[in-house]
């Protein structure tokens, strides 16, 4: 969108008679009630939001103090071109400064400490690995390359190990893909496509995740509650403890219209009845549904049992196959889990381990991993980070939050011989240190930490193979005041798994439901632009000569393109 695009918009006839009703508490909803009231002119008080917990936020999470232990239960990392994430956070407050905006703070804070990891990578109990290419074949470089090209309707169902040589999978290329945006090997690799293409700018600097941002603070005192407080200003009516049970639609040959909405609101069956002039959004599926929470002596246990998010998801599908298929995602929790742990640390000795691993000082308030630092030789495929701290906005001085994952909770550990799923606090950092060198130490270090697993069964369901149609639409066709938000409708070229999704699924559907004159900003077009796909070319080769590099060399040379490649 350039600027021609970046108007105000003009008040929809009638808004003032129009109520909207937002299921979900995530940053989706939390969205899609700002351009209601930004670009909508829709006043707050019309505007309800439903939440079945006790808090905003959704999967953007930070809870705890230094006693009890923190939890972040994941973490999101940015970049420049989250083009709808920017145009929302840049008309937000920043708690900290009310002068300053949420994107201004953010961008003042990347601007001056840009991100750059000093060790991705771990093995040997301690020893930095080689992270210095992605470490790909002439094959593995073939692949990927047919891989961009391909179209999604030929891939299908086709999963990242049955699409790769095997090969592929040992690369340093797999191990940063998988540990970074948390891919298992029988994810879609329609998903790893639309994230090659996405984010194919960002390819030179994988290795050392450079470009990549994060938030002063975690994503929810960072990012959600300026942008929940924000809402309140405008008096938008947040009910928690409200969960949305089904929703009865009027469906015939060409519209369906939401008539009534029904929801648990603490234990009480109500009825909220709706017209065609009312606007109803829902989250449909959730990454962090079930999550359960251990503690230093309780694994976190995995939640089979009913899951109110994606319960409501299948009620409303049963109506109408263009409200998508969600067993799909959902059906398969072994293939979708993963386990998180956040460590709460006055450990002096963690602190200098993470100073002689990245050179970075932890209580300097500056970027101290850079991202994950992942175990390569760990059976959990464990990753961990250290964010700049604080943490939280109430975090003591002497307090270091760390955050770390594993990508295969049913294995068993390499030095705690059990499942990791099995393993309480205690044993997860047990394995943790082991891995980073400090067996000797574990003892003295374990008298001062404080951690807590995380379960989470549904977390990556969103890259489960899927075809055309398993996910809806964000205005499914016919439909006169529905719209799906976040990760679990479609959204073309766009990628899962991010902030930017969800926000741009809040653009479009406030934009379309209203029929407002402003358009969505494009996704970021890298797969476009030559020099974007020529400095991924030769990150690709990693120095290797690229094929007929002399020879275009020769075709360019005194010309204004000569410095391409």
């Amino acid at each position: 969108m350039g600027n021609f695009q970046n108007i105000n918009t003009l008040a929809t006839e009638g808004i003032k008679n129009k109520k909207a009703y937002l299921v979900g508490g995530g940053v989706a909803s939390l969205a899609a009630a700002a351009y209601l009231i930004r670009d909508g002119h829709m006043d707050g008080k019309n505007i309800t939001i439903l939440e079945e917990s006790n808090i905003m936020g959704g999967s953007m999470d930070g809870s705890g103090n230094a006693k009890d232990g923190y939890v972040v239960r994941g973490g999101r990392e940015m970049e420049e071109h989250y083009e709808c994430s920017w145009d929302l956070f840049s008309k937000i407050p920043s708690l900290s400064n009310p002068k300053q905006t949420v994107l201004d703070e953010f961008r003042e804070l990347n601007t001056a400490d840009p991100n750059e990891s000093t060790c991705r990578l771990l093995h040997n109990c301690g020893e930095k690995a080689d992270f210095s290419s992605l470490g790909l074949n002439d094959l593995h470089i073939k692949q990927l390359t047919m891989l961009l090209l391909a179209t999604e309707e030929d891939l299908g169902t086709t999963t990242v190990e049955q699409y790769f040589d095997p090969s592929f999978l040992e690369t340093n290329m797999w191990c940063f893909w998988r540990s970074m945006f948390a891919f298992e090997n029988w994810h879609s690799v329609v998903e790893m496509k639309r994230y090659m293409q996405r984010f194919m700018h960002l390819l030179p600097g994988m290795s050392h995740m450079k470009n990549i941002m994060f938030p002063k603070y975690n994503q929810y005192e960072s990012m959600i509650l300026p942008l929940q407080k924000w809402l309140e200003s405008k008096n938008v009516v947040i009910n928690l403890h409200s969960q949305v049970t089904d929703l009865d639609i009027n469906i015939d040959s060409y519209k369906k219209t939401v008539t009534a909405i029904h929801l648990l609101h603490n234990g009480k069956e109500e009825i909220i009845h709706t017209t065609q002039n009312d606007l109803v959004f829902v989250t449909n599926g959730s990454m962090t549904e079930n999550s359960t929470i251990g503690s230093m002596n309780k694994p976190a246990p995995v939640n089979r049992g009913p899951a109110g998010c994606w319960d409501l998801w299948k009620n409303i599908a049963k109506k109408d196959a263009s409200f998508g298929k969600p067993e799909v995602f959902c059906s398969d929790i072994d293939k979708s889990k993963w386990e998180s742990f956040t460590i709460t640390s006055t450990d002096s000795k963690i602190a200098d381990l993470l100073k002689e691993l990245t050179g970075n000082d932890p209580y300097s308030g500056k970027t101290v991993t850079g991202g994950i630092i992942t175990i390569k030789d760990s059976s959990w495929l464990l990753s961990l980070t250290c964010n700049r701290q604080p943490h939280f906005i109430a975090q003591p001085k002497n307090v270091l939050v760390i955050w770390a994952y594993g990508l295969f909770p049913d294995n068993i550990g390499d030095f705690v011989k059990k499942r990791m799923c099995d393993c309480n606090g205690e044993e997860l950092v047990t394995e943790l240190l082991y891995h980073m060198g400090k067996k000797d130490d574990i003892p003295e270090i374990l008298k001062n930490v404080n951690v807590i697993p995380c379960m989470m069964p549904y977390t990556t369901s969103q890259f489960m193979p899927r075809v055309k149609g398993n996910r809806p639409a964000v205005i499914p066709q016919g439909s006169t005041n529905l719209a799906f938000l976040g990760q679990f409708a479609e959204i073309a070229d766009d990628c899962v798994f991010t902030v930017e999704y969800s926000i741009r699924s809040a653009m479009m559907a406030v934009y379309t439901l209203l029929h407002l004159d402003k358009k969505v900003p494009e996704v970021y077009p890298t797969k476009y632009d030559i020099r974007v796909i020529a400095a991924a070319a030769k990150t690709l080769y990693s120095g290797r000569p690229l094929p007929g590099e002399m020879i275009v060399h020769k075709l360019l040379k005194n010309t204004t393109l000569e410095n391409l490649i």
